[in-house]
């Protein structure tokens, strides 16, 4: 059996790979700080899994890491943790170099001791994955896509920590030799999502009856990865990705803000109409647009097709819709996690 250590493996995008990891027959060491976006809820279904060991700490606690690496000797480390919401980082950018770059290397420092601790045959196949996002690219015109190649240029607080900390990852491979693999990912969503992020804030708010915020004019492009596409990809890099590489992972469903918003809206209607029937776009709420807000992402992730074969399964239609049904299903999820730490206010004014 295979052992992880995952870090950051109560957030979102961790969280779903950890449950789809351990329905597989990964022995997971989940290491979490439980910030404000780590959620033991999503992690409920996993309670008294014998391949579920979850672990409260941080990743620049080397002590600590240092520990877990030595009692269980996983065979991979997966990186997921992070401070990751954009607006967060321009109220306090500090907490971002903490975790993102400080926390990184302390991390790093630590899985590079454990890792020339190992045995020749052990070394071969150890693996560090690195999860970083497209947003330390920058922002695109119109046309073009991000490739691994794309020189960096990050324009928020946040993509600024993550940039740093991918240079790390890749200084640790060409100094130390560690086996490391990077990923780059475009906008993820779907089950788990901190509702502070724009698909489920909009779904929580609609719900509510409340306006629904959209920034500037709504017309900034993300390209959008469901989740579950994320964490197949993730496995395939690990399992066969070269080592010292960048892979980008994207979900090719460009979309404006708008679009996804009046998406979402149309769902709901069909699924929970208002008590009025009127249409919850009226809800729609143009507010002003978010300091330094990159215009358009887009992510060319031909390298991974060519050379592991992944491509996304899931459209952007049927993506959004698995999302708006699992909200709907799901309100008790969403009412913990609003407990009073985050109550769908506007961040990131700061700047």
């Amino acid at each position: 059996m295979a052992t992880w250590l995952v870090t950051g493996g109560a957030g979102f995008i961790g969280g779903n790979f950890v449950l789809r990891a351990v329905a597989d027959g990964i022995r997971i060491i989940n290491l979490d700080a439980l910030t404000y976006a780590g959620n033991l809820d999503t992690l409920s279904s996993l309670a008294g899994n014998a391949n579920h060991l979850f672990v409260h700490g941080d990743i620049g606690d080397r002590a600590r890491v240092a520990s877990l690496l030595a009692e269980h000797r996983p065979d991979a480390v997966l990186n997921f943790a992070a401070e990751s919401h954009v607006d967060r980082s321009i109220d306090g950018p500090g907490a971002f170099i903490q975790t993102n770059v400080v926390g990184t290397l302390g991390l790093l420092e630590a899985v590079r001791d454990h890792w020339r601790s190992l045995r020749e045959t052990e070394k071969h196949g150890f693996r560090f994955l690195h999860v970083s996002t497209d947003e330390v690219y920058g922002s695109l015109g119109d046309t073009g896509k991000f490739t691994e190649t794309t020189p960096y240029a990050p324009n928020s607080p946040y993509s600024a920590s993550k940039a740093a900390s991918d240079h790390l990852v890749r200084a640790f491979h060409h100094t130390y030799g560690l086996p490391t693999l990077t990923t780059h990912c475009s906008n993820n969503y779907g089950p788990y999502h901190f509702p502070e992020k724009l698909i489920p804030l909009i779904i929580q708010r609609a719900l509510a009856g409340e306006p629904l915020p959209v920034y500037g004019d709504g017309r900034n492009v993300r390209d959008w990865l469901f989740v579950a596409d994320h964490c197949e990809a993730i496995r395939s890099i690990l399992e066969r990705g070269r080592i010292g590489e960048t892979y980008n992972v994207g979900g090719n469903a460009e979309r404006q803000n708008m679009e996804v918003v009046e998406t979402i809206c149309r769902l709901l209607d069909e699924r929970r109409p208002r008590h009025d029937g009127k249409p919850r776009s009226n809800q729609i709420t143009f507010v002003a647009d978010r300091p330094g807000h990159d215009r358009r992402y887009a992510m060319d992730a031909s390298k991974l097709r060519d050379e592991l074969g992944w491509e996304p399964r899931y459209t952007f239609e049927q993506g959004i819709a698995e999302t708006v049904d699992w909200y709907l299903g799901n309100q008790e999820w969403v009412a913990r996690v609003l407990d009073g730490s985050y109550r769908l206010e506007r961040i990131g004014m700061t700047a």
